[in-house]
């Protein structure tokens, strides 16, 4: 399911308290831009969109700096087992 929200309501979502604003990890950095992914939640369902920022202070972009309407698509938690490897001590 996708949901549009405006950019002002995303850009007041980036600056929402840890039970608002889930995640927001960089996924991706340019010599120019570092694009972000987020999960927030909103009306008892999490979404999950992308933005990007300049990557350093010369690069003058802001998040959805050309977007009016920002697409989201719903995503639920879900809970994985993995497996990671450690050193064996004696």
């Amino acid at each position: 399911m996708k949901k549009n929200f405006t950019k002002e309501e995303m850009l007041n979502i980036l600056d929402c308290p840890k039970d608002i604003l889930i995640s927001d990890e960089i996924i991706e950095h340019s010599r120019w831009s570092v694009l972000h992914n987020i999960i927030f939640k909103y009306e008892n369902k999490f979404w999950e969109t992308q933005y990007s920022v300049g990557a350093t202070e010369n690069q003058d972009e802001r998040p959805w700096e050309y977007d009016e309407v920002v697409e989201c698509c719903e995503v639920r938690p879900v809970e994985k087992i993995i497996i990671v490897y450690e050193e064996v001590k004696d």
